[in-house]
């Protein structure tokens, strides 16, 4: 008897699974509260494998899968769920994993976020993104803030993905929504040709290269609000990836163009809290004119110090963070270090050596 791809994750909705992992020769694994689970239903088979894909993956991508070592797409099951699924080719004959994506889009609260992202929802141009490593719950807040633009704007959404995840239901905004290479060729023709089509707000799912971010930037200057995301460490590792970027191009102006563009960078990852659940911890640089002047000049040092002291909502540190969720009892003391990207600083935190400029409970960024 063949695998039962659907009533395999209708089970593992119910088990409130974030992943499923299917993989040739092994067992069904899921991912629950951040732990992988195995389950006892059988060793997969290679015909199984094959068959989940006929089952599941587009008609277009099919008929070139044997050919691919990797694909992306979306399966659904009505009243269940929307997946995004990754079938990639390895040593045991091909591997597949199912991410969930509720249809629910949640609000700030409801996803323990800060709620200082609402402000970004507010501009008419300029670029947001969203860093972190993959699974961190990117996708995610970008749907909230995209949530919040279309029910309280009367504007255009596009959305260029790999591939869609969240379909949004339209309210005050129309909104487009296109596949990368089901709709559109890439991200850059994607920008391209979303500015021919009178948008005002435009989400690319990620900045992978210069030419896609020269587009972003472009698209910014000529008045449309973007919103994308990085596979960074933190928001200064995302300040250089995007340097590297552009450091490739020949033109003189780039990094005073890159600093007037970038409204915020948001970076956050996904810690568990004592009551097993996971929650994200957030760090946040907002673009002031200050910061802008540090980017122009390569101040790095300059921007972290200027967040562990201010006290401005808009910019503060993942320690500082971590450190809030540890006092209000969310997280324990090991997961704030753990989870710490400047682990000296964490402990120093830790010990009460020394406080950051946001770290008071009258002035909480939770």
């Amino acid at each position: 008897m063949s695998f039962n791809i659907d009533g395999f994750l209708i089970n593992a909705a119910k088990a409130n699974a974030s992943d499923i992992h299917l993989n040739c020769g092994h067992l069904p694994a899921l991912r629950i509260k951040g732990q992988i689970l195995k389950i006892n239903e059988g060793i997969l088979a290679y015909s199984d494998i094959e068959d989940i894909l006929k089952k599941t993956i587009p008609e277009d991508f099919f008929v070139n899968v044997k050919s691919l070592k990797n694909i992306d797409y979306i399966y659904e099951i009505k009243n269940i769920s929307r997946y995004r699924v990754n079938y990639c080719k390895d040593i045991y004959g091909g591997k597949l994993t199912f991410r969930t994506i509720p249809y629910e889009i949640k609000g700030l609260k409801e996803l323990f976020l800060p709620e200082y992202l609402e402000n970004y929802t507010h501009f008419n141009n300029g670029i947001v993104l969203v860093t972190g490593a993959t699974g961190s719950g990117k996708s995610t807040t970008l749907s909230s803030m995209i949530e919040l633009i279309n029910k309280n704007y009367s504007k255009h959404i596009i959305t260029i993905e790999d591939p869609v995840e969240f379909v949004y239901e339209e309210k005050k905004s129309i909104i487009t929504q296109r596949n990368l290479e089901l709709d559109v060729e890439d991200f850059q023709t994607g920008i391209k040709y979303a500015l021919r089509q009178d948008p005002d707000v435009i989400l690319v799912g990620e900045i992978r290269d210069k030419d896609t971010l020269l587009s972003a930037i472009e698209a910014s200057e000529t008045g449309h609000l973007v919103f994308s995301t990085l596979h960074t460490n933190g928001t200064i590792d995302s300040i250089n990836r995007l340097k590297g970027f552009l450091e490739e191009t020949t033109e003189r102006n780039f990094i005073s163009r890159l600093a007037q563009s970038i409204r915020g960078i948001v970076h956050q990852t996904l810690v568990p809290t004592v009551h097993q659940t996971l929650v994200p911890a957030v760090e946040l640089l907002t673009f002031s004119s200050t910061v802008k002047d540090y980017v122009m000049n390569s101040k790095f040092d300059d921007i972290y110090s200027l967040m562990q002291k201010t006290r401005q909502p808009g910019i503060f540190t993942l320690n500082s963070y971590l450190h809030n969720l540890y006092k209000e009892g969310i997280i324990t003391k090991e997961t704030a270090y753990d989870y710490s990207l400047e682990k000296v600083e964490m402990n120093q935190l830790l010990r009460g050596v020394y406080k950051v400029g946001n770290d008071d409970s009258e002035n909480s960024i939770l």
